[in-house]
């Protein structure tokens, strides 16, 4: 027995008696929009594998090619023994994909933001003022963590309230030798959007470095699935997103100018200290950009279905709040409410997790409906029965 052990124990029941202690399932994604768990084969609402690609046969078969020909890892940090051809030039393709000038791969969404956020506010000037930074109240812990990392204070806006965010602007900014503004496309429990053009218009009229994190919306929304950044070219100033949400694969990146990607390369953390993603992963990045940007009808087939989705929770009574987008919640309330009915509807068939808190602010439990490409208006419908029918 380790010696931490009986201080572990004691947090975890302390978890336990909070109603929060979660647990590992034995699970795997399946096509069709399907879930194996629990030696059942369930509709699965709950992963983010939104265009299907997690199990695409071309990405399957370039990991493997990749892995065949450059080996199963990449040896080191890319600092220390030098980068791959593999790395650069799968870069080039992110950096075209973002339009963009550069961009840079990280091992995942959390450390990405984790890594990048202290590395940018350690370049702003160092003044009594110091730099401002504002953040949507809804942002990815990620981002908090990251925030925490650098020991900077935030002033919060209420959640895609912009003019909360001026006013917040113009009584804390002011003064300050930078401003900084965090915030994310599509927001990943509620499935909204931020209304990108104005908040560009607002950076831009208070001289704010703007961070958006496009990890729920890179590959679902704006032309060929380039996110919402690519709905205003050149404005924001530094794009997030991740791989391993509707591209189906793994990692991050970071795209925006030159010389950001090249002080990343030295101040960044989570970079600098980080063996570099092994050739399969790289692989599967590569055939997913092959795909995505010609996947309108996929992209058009989730806009559907989740207008079909918000209908029917509104005719069953049920709050989805501002969603627009392929994430779909379906407000609860308390907490024992969702995790009952998340259960009595896996028992249904039907794998619709509950979010709580600390995930969501208290009182928000609900379920969080991610939609897969491979979903059909069939399911949606046998989805909404069975929400009335264990309610």
């Amino acid at each position: 027995m380790s010696r931490l052990d009986s201080h572990l124990e004691t947090a975890l029941a302390r978890i336990e008696r909070a109603g929060q202690r979660r647990t590992l399932r034995a699970a795997a994604l399946l096509p069709e929009g399907r879930m194996e768990r629990g030696g059942r084969t369930m509709l699965d609402f709950s992963s983010n594998d939104y265009l299907g690609l997690a199990r695409h046969p071309l990405l399957v078969e370039r990991a493997g090619q990749w892995a065949a020909a450059h080996g199963a890892g990449s040896g080191a940090s890319r600092l220390v023994t030098g980068t791959s051809e593999l790395h650069l030039t799968l870069e080039a393709r992110i950096a075209a994909f973002k339009h963009c000038e550069a961009a840079l791969i990280f091992a995942s969404g959390w450390q990405a933001n984790a890594a990048v956020i202290p590395a940018l506010l350690a370049a702003m000037p160092n003044t009594p003022q110091g730099a401002a930074v504002f953040t949507d109240r809804l942002i990815h812990a990620s981002m908090h963590a990251g925030l925490a990392m650098a020991g900077t204070r935030q002033h919060r806006f209420r959640h895609n309230d912009l003019d909360h965010l001026e006013t917040l602007l113009a009584e804390k900014g002011a003064g300050a030798s930078a401003r900084l503004i965090l915030t994310e496309s599509v927001f990943s429990m509620d499935g909204d959007r931020v209304d990108i053009a104005r908040l560009a218009e607002i950076a831009e009229r208070h001289d704010a470095a703007l961070f958006v994190d496009e990890a729920h919306a890179t590959g679902v929304l704006g032309p060929e699935g380039r996110g919402l950044s690519a709905l205003v070219p050149g404005r924001v100033d530094l794009i997030m997103g991740t791989f391993s949400k509707a591209l189906g694969g793994f990692g991050a990146y970071v795209a925006g100018s030159q010389i950001l990607i090249d002080y990343l390369v030295n101040a960044a953390s989570g970079f600098v200290f980080t063996t570099a993603p092994p050739p399969a992963v790289l692989g599967a990045i590569d055939a997913a950009l092959d795909l995505v940007p010609t996947m309108d009808a996929e992209r058009a087939h989730l806009a559907a279905l989740g207008d079909r989705l918000r209908s029917g929770l509104a005719r069953l009574g049920l709050d989805h709040g501002a969603s627009s987008t392929q994430i779909v919640p379906a407000m609860i309330g308390l907490e024992d409410e969702a995790m009952a009915l998340s259960a009595r509807l896996e028992q249904a068939g039907f794998l619709a997790s509950a979010i709580r808190p600390p995930t969501v602010p208290p009182g928000t439990s609900r379920l969080r409906l991610a939609l897969r490409a491979g979903h059909s208006p069939a399911d949606i419908d046998a989805l909404l029965a069975a929400i009335e029918a264990h309610r």
